[in-house]
């Protein structure tokens, strides 16, 4: 499949300070693709590499198939961007602020009428008279997404859109993302695994300018997620918590609902055996017992977390 962003190598230092260190990327075209990393790690840098708002100091990137450097505005008309604080003119309504934007890509007034509709719908903004400046902070995420849209683009960059969002407004930008699978190319820039977690299918993770790993999220966690298991007991849960994080099979133990133990372990059998002569040494009564699915969080602790 034709790759949206290819990155070969790509560096970039700012004088002795090293952002982005040798990173190779592919996201291929009509995927939702993650780009996951602790703030600090480099994302919004390859954002600005591949939008051409700053020059690699090694390496190349690919947008579409062209140069990123010496794409010429065919290939920028082709992108859609959402910057991480997306700026607007606040005495302008919806309507007003995409007519404004698609006007800037010369959109004839029937296609820009149609898609101004389609796009006010899709954000939930149909109907919406409120001037921008009095909208919420989710309201204007998806306003933002509206419009780096606009322009039917091939590749959708967004750089942490649902940063600093309450609940509900976090649910409202991810379903719009979600609505966009097959439609275009969704680089998705964040440092929240869960959003990523769901409504991704590929992701790369990033540390200190590293590129630490990429694959589809079941294969990541097939490979990187050992197993998983779910343990709850009659009594003395701390105590065998902390004795079960004493084993070599496992590498995170923690809490979870109505106190049960979740361990992550490198060897299931092993876990599985030990476990209930632990329960019944430790003179508790053993309550459940089971497989559980290991999380991207967990992933992502196991790749990033020891390194810190």
């Amino acid at each position: 499949m034709t790759a949206a962003i290819r990155a070969t190598g790509l560096t970039k230092s700012y004088g002795r300070k090293l952002v982005l260190d040798s990173l190779d990327l592919d996201v291929e075209e009509g995927s939702i693709f993650g780009f996951l990393g602790p703030n600090g790690a480099g994302k919004t840098t390859t954002l600005r590499l591949t939008t051409a708002l700053a020059r690699p100091t090694h390496g190349s990137i690919e947008v579409l198939g062209h140069d990123a450097q010496a794409a010429g505005s065919a290939v920028r008309s082709a992108i859609g961007f959402l910057p991480d604080v997306p700026a607007f003119y606040e005495w302008m309504t919806a309507p007003e602020f995409l007519s404004f934007v698609g006007g800037l890509f010369g959109l004839s007034r029937t296609i820009l009428g149609e898609r101004t509709d389609m796009l006010l719908d899709l954000a939930g903004l149909t109907g919406v008279t409120t001037k921008i400046g009095g909208y919420s902070r989710g309201m204007k995420q998806r306003l933002g997404i509206a419009q780096a849209l606009i322009n039917a683009p091939r590749l959708l960059l967004l750089d942490e859109p649902t940063s600093a969002l309450d609940p509900m407004g976090r649910k409202d930008v991810l379903d719009m993302i979600v609505s966009l699978r097959g439609r275009t190319t969704v680089f998705f820039s964040t440092h929240i695994l869960s959003d990523v977690e769901r409504v991704c299918d590929t992701v790369a993770i990033l540390d200190r300018g590293r590129l630490v790993t990429q694959a589809p999220i079941d294969e990541l966690k097939a490979r990187y997620g050992k197993g998983k298991i779910v343990v709850e007991v009659t009594e003395n849960a701390d105590v065998l918590a902390k004795e079960f994080g004493e084993r070599a099979w496992a590498t995170t133990v923690s809490r979870g609902a109505q106190g049960a133990i979740e361990i992550t372990v490198t060897d299931l059998g092993a876990a599985q055996h030990d476990i209930p002569a632990m329960v019944a040494a430790g003179g508790s009564g053993l309550a459940r017992l089971e497989a559980g699915e290991i999380s991207l969080e967990e992933v992502f602790v196991e790749l990033v977390g020891g390194e810190r």
